[in-house]
């Protein structure tokens, strides 16, 4: 399948599901004057992962799509690499617990030995060598970004139905190209929504050779931190955006990489700390006031 075939199938063919029961429930509680109100409020679960035999992580996540989230952590953590083989990915969800089992049995009792916690929410973490393909990575110049496009693809993400609009507490990203949002995916923390693009990128393929992304985007509503830009520039990906704003060691790293790194991107403004070279500052764009960022 061409890539720009596959473009056409992935378009947001994942998105959330904001009725889906088994994501949120409701609570009972009073508001400012004292009156009994009720609440949808996001739902958390742990979910255990398990490489072949070897137990690797338990994370706290809503529980939808699994199978990716799984595939998507061992990608980011370097555990699985392109070009390895995924026999099967098997979730137990009267146990909580997924699967993945690859064509050769991997021992990372030391990686497991050397983790250090990174600032993400919930849980996260960063293995010893999970920046040993950082420097060898180079990331594709690909088509300049229009601010126009970019302003455009802001709207087109905040009126997507979310659990974020429907109940709040938690965090998405989505994998855009140009204005359009291929993929949506949503989680309690932003290291777990961006692991469930990485997941998917990975078992169809785009991380093999079958699709180009030197010009998609990456969005995300949480900072931009050191963890999310090692994410996204191990997935290929030149652009990470956010309507929330930047760590030093994030704008460094992004520098580094030579990644486009846009964050307090709300409404008409954004700002660009990172590989300003990609956006195209063009005539179409809006630069009347617009919302202020945080």
């Amino acid at each position: 399948m061409a890539p720009k075939d596959m473009v056409e199938t992935y378009r947001l063919t994942i998105r959330p599901n904001p009725e889906d029961p088994r994501l949120t429930e409701a609570v009972s509680g009073i508001d400012q004057d004292g009156r009994p109100t009720s609440i949808s409020v996001v739902t958390e679960r742990p979910l255990t992962l398990f490489l072949n035999s070897r137990e690797i992580v338990t994370m706290m996540t809503i529980g939808d799509f699994p199978e990716y989230l799984a595939v998507g952590y061992l990608v980011n953590q370097n555990m699985l690499k392109a070009g390895d083989q995924v026999l099967a990915v098997e979730y137990d969800d009267d146990i909580d617990t997924v699967v993945v089992r690859t064509a050769h049995e991997t021992d990372f009792e030391d990686k497991l030995k050397k983790k250090t916690l990174t600032s993400g929410c919930a849980q996260g973490t960063v293995f010893g060598d999970m920046m040993e393909r950082f420097d060898e990575i180079d990331l594709a110049k690909g088509p300049g970004l229009p601010a126009s496009t970019l302003q455009r693809l802001l709207k087109e993400i905040g009126t997507t139905p979310s659990l974020y609009l429907k109940a709040g507490a938690i965090h998405g990203c989505a994998l855009c190209r140009g204005e359009e949002v291929l993929l949506y995916m949503e989680d309690v923390g932003r290291h777990n929504a961006v692991d469930k693009i990485a997941g998917y990128m990975f078992l169809e393929g785009m991380q093999n050779g079958e699709m180009d992304a030197s010009d998609l985007v990456l969005y995300t509503t949480g900072r931009l931190t050191s963890e999310m830009v090692i994410k996204t520039v191990q997935m290929g990906i030149p652009v990470l955006v956010s309507r929330s704003g930047f760590t030093a060691w994030g704008v460094d790293l992004a520098r580094q990489a030579g990644l486009t790194l846009v964050g307090r991107a709300k409404g008409k403004r954004f700002q660009v700390l990172s590989g300003a070279e990609r956006i195209v500052f063009d005539k179409k764009a809006d630069h009347s006031d617009g919302e202020r960022a945080e």
